[in-house]
């Protein structure tokens, strides 16, 4: 899998800062919003997020004047983590590719749960978002079918569908999380 630019990857670089410390504060900014809205969901307030991130509420709003526009960069942000990590496994085994981001996966399932609502599926982002994803993974899984390791009567939709669906209900903690998936890609693996 070559590097390749992603629609997300682009949005993301037009959005944060170039000067060093602008940078910075949008960095931590992001960060700490995707841990809020993981662990509270999309009503944390933006005073939380900037206190978290060690800077004030102006900052915030300079970078971010909405909260939707918060959302989106959150959520773009995350896309391209993902995206990276698509082409970071792809030089491992085709099983284990697909695997591994799909783990990843499964980590930005709880960021998009938290702030879904508040995008809508026709926006700009959410569509470059969506390209971006099945851009970097789809191949991923395409590898692990043309290997014979990936069931070949499943479409790559199917499995982030399955996927994102396991993740949607509540565990009683990352432990059984990871069992119920590791189920489900035994049913989607051929070869043992």
């Amino acid at each position: 899998m070559t590097a390749q630019p992603f629609p997300v990857s682009e949005i993301v670089a037009a959005r944060r800062p170039h000067r060093k410390d602008a940078a910075r504060n949008y960095d931590a900014l992001i960060a700490a919003a995707r841990e809020a809205f993981a662990e509270n969901g999309a009503e944390t307030s933006l005073e939380d997020i900037a206190r978290r991130a060690g800077v004030g509420i102006g900052t915030l709003y300079r970078n971010f004047p909405t909260r939707r526009h918060l959302f989106e960069s959150v959520y773009a942000d995350e896309v391209d983590d993902l995206c990276q990590v698509a082409q970071d496994v792809a030089v491992l085994e085709p099983w284990e590719a697909l695997a591994s981001w799909l783990r990843r996966f499964v980590d930005y399932t709880v960021t998009k749960r938290a702030i879904r609502e508040a995008l809508n599926n026709e926006s700009e982002i959410f569509l470059a978002c969506r390209d971006s994803m099945y851009a970097a993974g789809g191949p991923l899984f395409e590898r692990a079918q043309q290997a014979g390791e990936a069931r070949a009567d499943m479409a790559f939709d199917d499995l982030l569908r399955m996927v994102a669906g396991i993740t949607s209900t509540t565990f009683l903690d990352d432990a059984q999380r990871d069992r119920v998936l590791a189920v489900a890609l035994d049913g989607v693996r051929t070869a043992r």
